[in-house]
């Protein structure tokens, strides 16, 4: 029979099960909010719905949206199969625990998809199944009854509890088989049952003076489930009246605010009897119910007030259900009931959640582009829990109402991660009760990098000076560029290259670190070679597709003191044979013998050169000009003077340390050439046996020479020039007369230091080839680039001219008669 009666069960509840399965299916309203039906307790994992087809989506589409159940209640039973679109029950759901014996119990959701984004209200109704047996509170039930109590007495018994609902709650109750007692079922004002024990017919306690009966209680569910109690009545001594309560429903609405210990209301029961009879005592009734609610309020035993013990909260419980009872000295009971309504206080501030979010995002991101999806709840009710948001300060995002409950967050304008690297944003929820309540919520949201900025130099132009003769391979310069981007768009790599493509590469003579920026020298420059190098470098970030920027350095190369200056006249590559100077015996004080020429390609203070005797005979008829080179006589010759003197001229730059270089010149004192002869035979064979023949030969050699010079010198005269003012001592030659020297050689210098304080009438023609004489009025103009001016100090003078014309050099007479002394 046990058997049987379990399979009748099963079989009831599985048709029961899809009963709620078929009626599921069929209820979901056109509004856009989804209505199912199902019984409580259904199995694990138990189907309820194809969800993504009810919402008229593509089940291939649920997963890339992104389905996903949001509710702080229901997502802990219920969730969404993404592969099949079935909605499927996660954990057991027990309708007796989340709705207690409310009438309806209804589990509600929201489905959110997104891209785009929806919600969907979901509304699922827990249907009540028979699933809980009756129970009483207590498993033995004493009443004490007096032996005088008169028949059809009625004595109020503690019901049966069932969770259950309907038809599944406690429907009959049945008492065991007995002479003295039967049941009674009375319907109170408020619809509920009142179940009292009758008296049938007097009772006897001499005779028994108890009685135990079987108290059952049975529900109407399919199969019927029942509970039992045992009810031992105490027959007692005469007490003949029941305390009877002022009401039998006490109805009482409070304030949730209301503090601990504050009077919710009065019992009042009276009893006609006197002595303990009549002495009546309040308390709540033992019942599961009320053992719940009693955590909250106690009553005073002498007098029934009811009072707070602990902090109400509508939220939690909104109403309270208890049942007094009211019990005189001689046993006797009443009940009553207390109905206490919580009313509503804004006590309970706006909490907002974070449904989405995404961060970071690109800086790039276009107006309108959704940042979080915000939800707002408010557990208080009416306007109490209406909320809304916005952000507080100034951004570039705004809030945009979803629903009522939802806000999306967009931003509204172009975002510059180098500006505002990432927002603090601030959203403020305030609530429509009074006072008003507020939270606030911080969402950090991070910008994402972009390439969208070149690196930057911090000028466009670089100097550097570096010293000539420098050690290869050490570091000379370092430029900077600066990219305000983050990660790779920020990490530079820097290359140089020829500002003119044309020149000559760099890379021979330049390298830099492509990540630091460094440059170095690749070889040992010579300022007389390279002056100055313009490069161009170009800085380039790592980003996609990659920017870049170029700035200019402009390398410049200091002299260095690295070149002695040289001697360009006389002339130092003889071979070690000396220079002679003829300087005309009738010279005055001051007169101009020679100058020496030197130039220095060093350049600045390094090419300042300073002229001086080192070696000559004390004391002297000379001096030379520091400054410009130029020998002169000191003072008026006398006959007893040396003809001839030896000087050593010694040219020294300005450098540090300074260089020089040295020159020997022989200078012979003399009115004609026939003096001049012995003095230079001297110079020639000094130390040296002479011999006759020789001297004839020289003799003969110099006249020879002259001859011809005076016959060349007539010749030109008489055909190019009509006027012609011979010098004062010698006819046919110029003053002073000075050994063969080709000024073309200046044209390979740019310092030269002998200058031209007058106009010539004997210039010498420059090229081998000419064969005729080019002379010079007195008044002649000859171009200011063409001369050396007499008065230049040779300190740091560098013209730009590659060539020189006839006329830079004073006074040049032909020494061929001289080369020919010499050979």
């Amino acid at each position: 029979m046990m058997e049987i009666h379990q399979t009748q069960t099963y079989k009831g509840f599985r048709w029961q099960v899809t009963f709620f399965f078929l009626f599921s299916w069929l209820c979901h309203s056109a509004s856009g909010q989804l209505h199912y039906s199902i019984a409580e307790e259904l199995k694990q994992d138990s189907v309820i719905a194809n969800i993504v087809n009810d919402l008229g989506l593509d089940v291939k589409e649920v997963k890339s949206r992104r389905l996903r159940i949001v509710s702080r209640v229901s997502e802990k039973f219920f969730s969404v199969n993404l592969g099949n679109g079935d909605l499927y029950v996660k954990d057991r759901i027990d309708r007796e625990t989340l709705c207690r014996a409310a009438p309806t119990c209804f589990l509600t959701f929201d489905a959110v998809v997104e891209n785009p984004l929806n919600i969907y209200s979901v509304k699922i109704d827990i249907k009540d199944i028979n699933d809980n047996s009756p129970i009483f509170f207590h498993d033995t039930i004493t009443l004490e009854i007096n032996e005088l109590t008169p028949p059809r007495t009625h004595l109020v018994l503690q019901n049966a509890e069932d969770p259950d609902i309907g038809s599944n709650a406690v429907q009959s109750y049945r008492l065991s088989d007995n002479q003295y007692f039967t049941l009674n079922e009375n319907i109170s004002i408020d619809g509920s049952k009142i179940l009292e024990l009758v008296l049938d017919k007097p009772l006897d306690r001499e005779t028994l003076n108890f009685h135990e009966l079987i108290l059952t209680a049975t529900d109407g569910g399919n199969p019927k489930r029942t509970g039992t109690a045992l009810l031992r009545i105490i027959v007692t001594d005469y007490n003949d009246n029941v305390p009877v309560f002022t009401q039998q429903v006490y109805k009482i609405s409070i304030s949730e605010s209301a503090p601990i210990n504050s009077t919710v209301t009065v019992v009042t029961a009276t009893d006609k009897d006197d002595g303990t009879n009549g002495h009546i005592t309040y308390s709540f009734s033992r019942t599961a119910e009320n053992a719940f609610h009693t955590q909250m309020f106690n009553i005073n035993p002498a007098n029934g007030e009811i009072k707070t013990k602990g902090h109400l909260n509508f939220e939690v419980t909104k109403h309270y259900e208890m049942s007094v009872q009211a019990k005189d000295g001689g046993g006797l009971l009443a009940q009553s009931k207390v109905l206490i309504e919580i009313k509503d206080e804004n006590d309970n501030a706006p909490e907002i959640s974070i449904a989405s979010l995404s961060t970071p995002i690109p800086e790039d991101s276009a107006p309108g582009t959704l940042i979080a999806l915000i939800e707002v709840h408010d557990q208080d009710s009416g306007e109490n829990g209406e909320a809304e948001c916005h952000i507080l300060g100034s951004s570039p995002f705004q809030l945009v109402t979803s629903t009522s409950r939802y806000y999306k967050l967009v931003t509204t304008s172009a975002l510059d991660r180098e500006l505002v690297p990432w927002y603090n944003i601030t959203i403020l929820a305030t609530d429509r009760g009074s006072p008003q309540l507020s939270c606030i919520k911080y969402i950090k949201l991070d910008i994402s990098d972009v390439n969208d900025n070149p690196p930057v130099f911090v000028k466009s132009t670089f100097a550097a000076y570096l010293p000539e003769n420098n050690l290869p391979g050490a570091s000379i310069y370092s430029v900077y560029a600066s990219d305000p981007d983050a990660g790779d768009n920020s990490k530079i790599i820097y290359s140089i290259s020829n500002i003119n493509t044309e020149d000559f590469p760099v890379s021979p003579y330049f390298s830099i670190n492509i990540e630091t920026g460094v440059l170095y020298a690749q070889r040992s420059f010579d300022y007389e070679q390279h002056k100055e190098f313009q490069i161009n470098i170009m800085a380039k970030d790592n980003g996609s597709p990659p920017l870049s920027s170029n700035a200019t350095l402009i390398i410049h190369i200091i002299d260095q003191n690295d070149n002695a200056p040289k001697i360009l006249y006389p002339s130092t590559e003889s071979g070690g044979s000396p220079f002679f100077e003829m300087v005309p015996f009738a010279s005055v004080q001051g007169s101009l013998i020679t100058k020496v020429i030197a130039v220095d390609a060093d350049s600045g203070h390094n090419s300042w050169l300073s002229y001086h005797f080192i070696q000559m005979s004390e004391p002297s008829p000379f001096s030379i000009s520091q400054h410009t080179g130029e020998i002169r006589t000191s003072r008026m010759f006398q006959e007893k003077d040396i003809l001839k003197h030896k000087v050593v001229i010694m040219v020294k730059d300005n450098g540090e340390p300074s260089l020089s270089a040295t020159v020997t010149l022989s200078l012979v004192v003399g009115d004609h050439f026939q003096h001049v002869v012995p003095q230079i035979n001297n110079e020639f064979n000094d130390g040296e046996p002479s011999s006759n023949m020789q001297n004839i030969y020289l003799v003969i050699a110099l006249a020879l020479i002259s001859l011809l010079f005076i016959i060349a010198v007539m010749l030109v005269i008489i055909s190019k020039c009509k006027e012609s003012k011979p010098p004062p001592e010698f006819p046919t030659l110029n003053t002073n007369l000075y050994s063969q020297f080709d000024p073309r050689m200046l044209s390979n210098y740019n310092n030269g230091t002998l200058g031209l304080p007058y106009a010539y009438n004997v210039c010498v023609a420059l090229d081998s080839s000419e064969s005729d004489f080019s002379l010079l009025k007195p008044n002649q103009n000859v171009p200011v680039e063409n001369l050396i001016d007499a008065d230049d100090s040779g300190l740091g003078n560098e013209s730009s001219k590659e060539t020189l014309s006839p006329v830079e050099v004073k006074q040049i007479t032909f020494w061929t008669f001289f080369d020919g002394l010499q050979l």
